[in-house]
């Protein structure tokens, strides 16, 4: 088992930023990658980035050049930077790994097999 705890969640002014961390325990030699995801009340989660353990990333398209994702593998952490927030980020944001590959396609993206409990990112306007 992998065990997520996200922390860094905050409300935050249109415009600004935020860097949320995701702490990894458990069988980490199991993981190849780790991520983000976000998901808003009434609708589907929805992969922002995840980061592969051979240091390739990969950002859905609408959070390339805005979102970053980065890792501390010495503190087995990874960690997310929001800039330019707006009210439309407003979610909660889990961390997320995957003991298979991550994989991508036009149909989506492999599913993840651990996650954390989420933090909430509030933006106001």
């Amino acid at each position: 088992q992998v065990q997520l705890v996200e922390s860094g969640g905050a409300m935050v002014q249109a415009g600004g930023s935020l860097r949320l961390s995701c702490v990894a325990s458990g069988r980490l030699f199991s993981i190849n990658a780790l991520g983000w995801y976000r998901q808003v009340p009434g609708k589907e989660r929805e992969v922002v980035a995840v980061s592969r353990s051979d240091k390739t990333t990969y950002y859905a398209g609408s959070f390339l050049g805005r979102f970053f994702i980065s890792r501390d593998d010495f503190k087995n952490e990874i960690y997310l930077s929001m800039n330019n927030l707006q009210p439309d980020d407003t979610a909660s944001y889990y961390c997320a790994a995957w003991s298979r590959p991550f994989l991508t396609s036009s149909d989506g993206v492999s599913p993840a097999d651990f996650w954390g409990q989420g933090t909430q990112v509030t933006v106001s306007s």
